[in-house]
């Protein structure tokens, strides 16, 4: 009996040695499971780059003598129509005589209104338009997100309108005298919201330098307003029926108020600050 047992234990270790075997060597085969993909990468944000709207190249001059309205124009609709952020640029070196005119939006992607250069308006009452209004110069009107800024200078040659018989300081004893008194405002935003206005200088306006009226949301920065201090009229930035207002690091010299607000309505928080 004793034989029998050791010849069974003997197969029976044998046959287990090698089905672990086999075992092992089926098991070596078989593939793990495949471990998840990687999760895509974040699509960058694309950036356009504004298009330049020179207003030379629509004819402008810029010699201080040829009538630049009509470049200065056909480059604001051009800007104001472009699928792309865009800026209008009034190039340095040079000056644009530009005749009362309404820029109007209000223009999807926005645009920049860079001043680099100068911007003048017609010599006094004598040679402005017939027809035109002479309450305003350059206007704005019912644009969203647009910036006026530069280091360049807007004069509104405001001389020989402070001259007018009707103007304060030429009557006796600070009176007016009879005459056509109506002067320019040299740059007025209407109904217009999100415009910024930053870095340009603004001289010798005939009346008012700014007026925001019907206005939301202006924020003003590095703004240098001057003119005489006799020069009538020349209220620095005037705001009427406009909200959120912003005016930082700005210096103002002229001949009225620096700044002048009319028709507001405050609260519940700081209203004027």
């Amino acid at each position: 009996m004793g034989l029998y047992f050791y010849t069974y234990m003997l197969i029976f270790l044998s046959l287990y040695i090698h089905c672990s075997t086999v075992n092992s060597q089926s098991l070596d085969h078989i593939s793990l499971a495949p471990s998840l993909a990687p999760e895509p990468a974040p699509s960058p944000e694309i950036q356009l780059s504004p298009r330049v709207f020179d207003v030379r190249s629509f004819g402008s001059v810029g010699d201080g003598v040829t009538d630049d309205t009509e470049g200065f124009k056909m480059a604001w609709d051009s800007a104001c129509q472009s699928d792309k952020p865009s800026i209008l640029l009034v190039p340095k070196h040079y000056s644009f005589l530009i005749q009362s005119t309404i820029f109007t939006g209000s223009c999807g992607n926005g645009v920049v209104f860079q001043i680099e250069g100068t911007i003048m308006a017609p010599d006094g009452p004598s040679v402005w338009p017939k027809g035109m209004s002479k309450r305003q110069w350059l206007v704005f009107y019912r644009v969203n997100g647009m910036s006026l800024q530069g280091g360049g200078v807007i004069d509104g040659k405001g001389e020989k309108w402070w001259d007018l018989p009707c103007k304060p300081h030429k009557g006796p004893n600070g009176t007016t005298l009879p005459g056509p008194c109506d002067s320019p405002v040299t740059i007025r935003f209407f109904m217009s919201t999100n415009v910024s206005v930053k870095g340009i200088k603004v001289k010798n306006s005939p009346q008012f330098n700014f007026r925001f009226d019907g206005c939301n949301g202006v924020y003003i920065n590095s703004l240098n307003i001057k003119a005489p201090s006799l020069s009538p009229n020349t209220d620095g930035i005037h705001i009427e029926n406009t909200n959120d207002v912003t005016i930082h690091n700005s210096l103002i010299s002229n001949g009225s108020y620096n700044v002048d607000i009319k028709n507001i309505t405050c609260g519940p928080s700081h209203g004027i600050r």
